[in-house]
């Protein structure tokens, strides 16, 4: 069904995200502290939020661009 490595890395960045955002490893940063000013959980969320965008944006210009070097 998901032959090829970019389904495979994609898949396993799901899993990495619904873990990051599920409860055992959430609870890690609800604590009282501030982070420049904001509270720790909200920066935390964001924080992975972005990183796992990245992370995605990162495998999808790989993909593309080992796509571009095949047609080639």
């Amino acid at each position: 069904m998901f032959k090829g490595l970019l389904s495979q890395r994609l898949l396993a960045l799901f899993a990495v995200g619904a873990l990051l955002f599920n409860f055992p490893l959430l609870a890690l940063w609800d604590r009282e502290q501030l982070v420049f000013g904001v509270p720790l959980f909200p920066a935390a969320l964001f924080i992975i939020w972005a990183l796992l965008i990245t992370a995605l944006a990162a495998l999808n210009e790989a993909a593309e661009a080992q796509r571009e070097d095949r047609d080639a």
